[in-house]
């Protein structure tokens, strides 16, 4: 992949010409309905293994309408396009890359309406209409289409930082849509306060950008700390944002963004969301959240929607890759043997596997409390760095031959979690959480730590092996 694609790519139509071959990009010249069958082209594509990104051209809306807009999906399927992004051509080392240039943020560029293609076209009031975006119906059981790439953007009142988030909305009408912002949330934390203040909340919703923007506004910050900056981090160079229309310079939103839509949250006005089909895989239930009104669509000319399958990789990867920043960021403090993260999409975001490096007496476990204290993880497993993170049977191995439950494990309840944890017991405020030591003895002195040897052939056997196998296709190979 091109280093250069970082630097050369501001935006979501540059990067895509950047990826123009086939491999990559899946280009969809047929119409698709926006309701299941694009969401479910990801699903066929995903029990293959494949992840190409995917460009539908022409989304058929629920109404039978061919959209104006192209839907992009699985953008950030492939944890190798994603890491790309960053310059990074292993994606294994992109939680120490992304930590330093998060670690480094740069403010952002404010430039004029005039410069901004995101505002090239301006709808008001009655020209609004969220019903010619070809959002998507993913979903058996979700009651209509969800904004699920929408970055919600609010600032804190007090200091006037500003803070996004990926945060879904049911569109509901012309300018109609629920937001969900979880509790526990920056958002829903700025929502508050305005709240209180007796006023309705101003809000933006900004769509498609470079996917170096996208990991950077979803960077785990402390409060209040500005997304803006840390996207500018991960570009190396200021993200350039324009006011809003609605809300002037409270509210600034990416200059090179595709679609924004702006608008306010009533003050202590609530309706039905969902069921939705949840990033843990199940069909989540309905539930009571705020609404949006909007006031203003602004958008590119030739603009491009893009979507996130829930609970698919495409949601999954990016965000979980950003998860292991943070926990390399966290972790390192307290255990400077730190090697890795990976936090791997079976276990949805829900577990994290850290790599040593021959780590002293307690260092490991050390790791695995920093590790238990981010919300989001429940389980973290420790490894030395013959164990590959990124292999689940080589960590399958791992656990069955380097742990004795009684001795290697650390149970901690009370803690917070992720109340869209399907196995919390109703009512449930906390949750539970699981570390787990399958890392070697350290060695003696400054010896390595004392293992048996693993079992191999030798490298030049190895060798001859696959040059055999390379003069015979995959089909020829018995399957059992």
């Amino acid at each position: 992949m091109d280093k250069s694609l970082k630097s050369a790519l501001p935006s979501l139509g540059s990067f895509l010409t950047g990826f123009g071959s086939e491999s990559v990009v899946l280009r969809m010249a047929a119409p698709i309905a926006t309701v299941h069958d694009i969401t479910a082209l990801q699903y066929a594509l995903q029990e293959k293994k494949r992840y190409p990104i995917v460009f539908a051209e022409k989304p058929i809306l629920s109404d039978g309408r061919e959209s104006a807009f192209p839907v992009v999906c699985n953008l950030t399927a492939s944890r190798e396009v994603t890491a790309a992004a960053l310059g990074v051509e292993d994606h294994r080392a992109f939680a120490k890359t992304y930590a330093s240039a998060v670690g480094s943020p740069i403010a952002p560029l404010v430039v004029s309406r005039d410069e901004a293609p995101v505002q090239e076209v301006v709808q008001h009031s009655d020209e609004v209409n969220l019903l010619d975006l070809p959002a998507l119906t993913q979903h058996v059981g979700d009651p209509g289409p969800y904004l699920t790439a929408a970055h919600a953007t609010t600032y804190d009142p007090d200091t006037l930082v500003d803070n996004v988030a990926i945060q879904r909305c049911w569109v509901k009408g012309a300018a109609a849509m629920s937001y969900f912002p979880y509790p526990a949330t920056h958002n829903a934390r700025n929502m508050r306060k305005f709240w209180e203040r007796g006023e309705d909340c101003p809000i933006a919703f900004w769509i498609g950008h470079h996917p170096l923007v996208l990991m950077g506004t979803q960077a785990k910050m402390g409060y209040p700390e500005s997304h803006l900056s840390a996207a500018g981090g991960l570009l190396g160079q200021p993200l350039r944002v324009a006011p809003s229309v609605t809300h002037g310079e409270r509210i600034l939103v990416p200059a090179d963004a595709e679609i924004v839509i702006e608008g306010w949250v009533p003050k202590d006005t609530f309706g039905p969301d969902g069921p939705f089909g949840e990033y843990t895989g199940y069909l989540g239930p309905q539930m009571i959240a705020p609404t949006c009104e909007v006031t203003c669509i602004t958008r590119r000319q030739n603009a491009i929607y893009h979507d996130y399958g829930s609970g698919l990789d495409d949601m999954l990867v990016p965000d979980n890759m950003v998860m292991e920043g943070k926990l390399y960021a966290m972790v390192a403090q307290v255990a400077p043997s730190l090697v890795n993260v990976h936090v791997p999409t079976s276990g949805r975001r829900f577990h994290a596997y850290l790599q040593f490096d021959n780590p002293a007496q307690g260092e490991a476990r050390d790791g695995l409390m920093a590790a238990l204290s981010y919300r989001r993880v429940k389980t973290a497993i420790a490894v030395n760095t013959d164990v590959d993170v990124f292999e689940e049977t080589d960590m399958l191995w791992a656990l069955a031959t380097r742990v004795q439950w009684d001795r290697d494990s650390i149970g901690v309840s009370g803690l917070s979690g992720s109340m869209l944890d399907p196995s919390l017991p109703k009512g449930a405020r906390t949750t539970s959480k699981l570390g787990i030591d399958a890392t070697l003895p350290p060695g003696e002195g400054a010896g390595p730590s004392p293992s048996l040897p693993r079992s191999r052939v030798p490298e030049d056997a190895l060798e001859r092996a696959r040059d055999l196998l390379k003069s015979h296709s995959a089909e020829e190979w018995p399957l059992g």
